[in-house]
């Protein structure tokens, strides 16, 4: 095994920790927050302050990226994390923490993300051999879907048995094991003779959509691919939940087996790829890897009605999940150049991740005040609707999955088919 490969293990391994912790704490904090006032409007929040500096800064971060050292960013960027959790702990420690605090410690962690994300993905090209760039990428989708299974039931524990001041020391510990071993053990190379040159933050921005306004099978995937997360955050990361509690009289047991099955899907498919069994045509695996998540995933769990429906569906919809990133990021990592990787990144972020407030805010608005209303009138179209997922409380949010399952595969396959994207596999 390449001794550099190795060295990225470690560091796989040391990064899934520290994330399980800083998953733990999102968790644990939602759950604090909403025993506070129960108002689902205060965790929308809390991802929204998360998201909407991250978004915005990306689009300046990729420069700084580029020019300094990727290391020292990313031990800069989880220190001030780190930071953050204690605020957290010695607000709580000392009964003093408020709603407040919470957004504001999402806002310094979403725009700290800004930067530590593209440098993390840049310092990953650079130390894994170009061969095992999509091995990598399934490694990370196999241990980002653990921690999402893990995560809830090990924090929950923890919460009832020792509140949040015990999850955050847990936190704690894992980022100082994390920053050691980032510290001590992993050295990324910075080729200082291709450091791309100093330039300003506004100038680097305008470089990195400069570089994608002139390979736009490259920015046509980004848009692509924004458009496909503003569809799943319409539907699968935001009404959910709500849909299997409305139509499983708030059965948290059938919503737990959900999100599990979810999380395992996206287990087998980050092994699939990690063990490198799949196309080798990265274009195909995007979009194809899509259409399958969208159709099945998304239209099965609008018409399903029951946990082991619900749980197929879940399956085949997160499954393809890590075929979609791996390839994306295969493309990415092969064909733009290393010296300003940092602000592509980073300005990719910005574009692909825009969607996700936009989804997360529409998808509530038209799931209380346009389906699930319409879904309960006499209207003929409802009743043909009622056919295909019954009515009562959640069929509104049920034909909102049928919606995106179909339009979110049409796209797809509408994006396969373009000639910019075709472009690049007659380029390989």
């Amino acid at each position: 095994m390449n001794k550099n490969f190795k060295k990225y293990i470690i560091f796989w391994l040391s990064q899934s920790v520290s994330q399980l912790g800083s998953a733990m704490t999102s968790f644990a904090l939602i759950l604090w927050a909403y025993t506070q006032n129960g108002s689902a409007m205060t965790v929308s929040l809390m991802s929204f302050f998360n998201y909407v500096p991250y978004i915005i800064v990306s689009l300046f971060a990729g420069t700084f990226v580029d020019n300094h050292s990727k290391k020292k960013i990313m031990l800069v960027s989880d220190s001030i994390a780190a930071v953050c959790s204690v605020a957290v702990f010695v607000l709580r420690i000392g009964n003093g923490l408020q709603i407040y605090h919470i957004y504001m410690v999402n806002f310094v962690i979403g725009f700290m993300n800004a930067f530590q994300s593209p440098a993390s993905a840049v310092a990953v090209g650079k130390i894994v051999p170009k061969e095992k760039l999509a091995q990598v990428s399934g490694m990370n989708s196999f241990s980002g879907n653990l921690i999402s299974v893990m995560s809830p039931v090990l924090a929950a524990s923890l919460f009832a048995f020792g509140g949040l001041k015990v999850i955050l020391l847990i936190d704690l510990l894992s980022f100082i094991f994390a920053f050691l071993i980032l510290l001590i053990v992993i050295k990324i190379p910075e080729d200082e003779h291709k450091k791309a040159e100093k330039t300003s933050l506004f100038t680097g921005c305008a470089e990195g959509f400069g570089y994608l306004k002139h390979n736009r099978g490259i920015f046509t995937i980004i848009i692509t691919m924004a458009l496909m997360n503003f569809f799943s955050r319409l539907t699968y990361e935001n009404i959910l939940s709500p849909m299997i509690l409305a139509r499983s009289a708030n059965n948290s047991i059938i919503l737990g087996i959900v999100n599990a099955m979810m999380g395992i899907g996206g287990i087998v498919g980050g092994i699939i790829v990690a063990t490198e069994k799949f196309s080798k045509d990265s274009i195909k695996m995007i979009y194809i890897s899509a259409i399958f998540s969208f159709l099945l995933g998304d239209v099965m769990m609008g018409v399903g009605r029951n946990v082991i429906f619900w749980s197929i569906a879940g399956l085949a919809a997160s499954l393809p999940i890590p075929f979609i990133n791996a390839g994306q990021n295969v493309i990415l990592y092969q064909r733009v150049p290393e010296n300003i990787q940092g602000r592509i990144f980073a300005v990719r972020n910005a574009i692909q991740y825009s969607t996700i407030p936009l989804g997360i805010l529409l998808g509530g608005f038209l799931a209380d005040y346009v389906f699930e209303p319409f879904m309960m009138t006499e209207n003929g179209v409802a009743s043909i609707l009622h056919i295909l997922v019954g009515n009562g409380a959640g069929s509104g949010m049920a034909v909102m999955f049928l919606c995106t399952g179909m339009l979110g595969s049409l796209f797809s396959l509408i994006s396969y088919r373009q000639k910019e994207i075709q472009k690049l596999k007659g380029e390989d």
